[in-house]
């Protein structure tokens, strides 16, 4: 792996979890109430596959900046 490829994996890397967290933070937004509170507090099933989601779509963010 040289330098130039390392560099564009991490500024990719880095845009993309930028991206996902305003995508983030506008759904988080759009929701009525707390999504963390719901999932832990509450233990809304909802809520919790939501969260996973969320996990999910920053793993594949995270492998498509490394690959």
């Amino acid at each position: 792996m040289t330098l130039t490829t390392f560099t564009s994996a991490l500024a990719f890397l880095i845009l993309g979890i930028a991206a996902y967290a305003v995508a983030l933070l506008v759904v988080s937004r759009s929701l009525p109430g707390n999504l963390w509170r719901e999932a832990i507090e509450e233990k809304n099933t909802s809520a919790a596959i939501v969260l996973a989601g969320i996990a999910l779509g920053l793993g594949w963010i995270v492998a498509a900046a490394v690959h």
